[in-house]
């Protein structure tokens, strides 16, 4: 049996999203270029403001920022909301990288900065390549994607280390007593893996821990 040529294969209309993605790369690069000092925030879409993890989130986006850093998030509400409102508050540039979704997420009042994004990849890309460092609030499947992604570049040194925070020791309990109790009674992981982040739930520690990995390579 003749094989189709991969190509071949393709709807006509396949091979040009190659230059879409390209163009929405090239974009991201360019609008993202000026940005040099940059903490990422995630966290759950749903939060509410009275919920203890949004006002922590604030908090530690506010810190941030009047310690020199720019502060990016996801654009959407809950605790990204919670940290752009942080950062605008404090007075920084507060960035929302948005992602196109069927059920279309707005841009939460408190960005200053906005971007728009098609791709999950290339959005994703934006965040590791202009943060100095991933904090993970309380989250969903989205949290957890971010989280699970950079640690897996970082331990298959795929990027340079830096600083991977979950805030929220309750929240994330479960979590992590899975990892020890399963993955690596299984041999699955290896425990020095479990050195990649860092587990608080203080601000200044957050912010310490960041510091103090920075002061370490000589600077930020």
């Amino acid at each position: 049996m003749k094989r189709k040529h991969v190509m071949e294969s393709l709807p006509i209309e396949e091979p040009w999203r190659v230059f879409r993605i390209m163009s929405e790369f090239v974009d991201g690069f360019e609008a993202m270029s000026g940005v040099t000092n940059a903490v990422s925030m995630f966290g759950s879409s749903r939060m509410k403001s009275n919920n203890r993890y949004y006002k922590l989130a604030e908090r530690t986006a506010e810190l941030f920022v009047r310690n020199g850093y720019s502060v990016i998030t996801g654009a959407g509400g809950g605790i990204m909301e919670a940290a752009n409102k942080g950062a605008k508050k404090a007075g920084g540039e507060s960035i929302g990288l948005n992602i196109t979704l069927p059920e279309e997420q707005k841009v939460n009042k408190y960005v200053t900065y906005p971007l728009e994004f098609r791709y999950f990849f290339v959005r994703k890309l934006m965040f590791a390549k202009y943060s100095k460092a991933f904090i993970a609030f309380p989250g969903g499947f989205g949290t957890m994607d971010e989280f699970f992604e950079v640690v897996a570049l970082i331990q298959t040194e795929r990027i340079d280390p830096f600083p991977v925070i979950l805030v929220g020791s309750d929240y994330w309990k479960g979590m992590l007593h899975w990892i020890n109790s399963v993955c690596l009674k299984a041999d699955a992981m290896e425990k020095k893996d479990l050195n990649i982040f860092t587990i608080t739930d203080e601000p200044k520690k957050i912010l310490e821990c960041v510091n103090k990995f920075y002061h370490k390579k000589g600077g930020r």
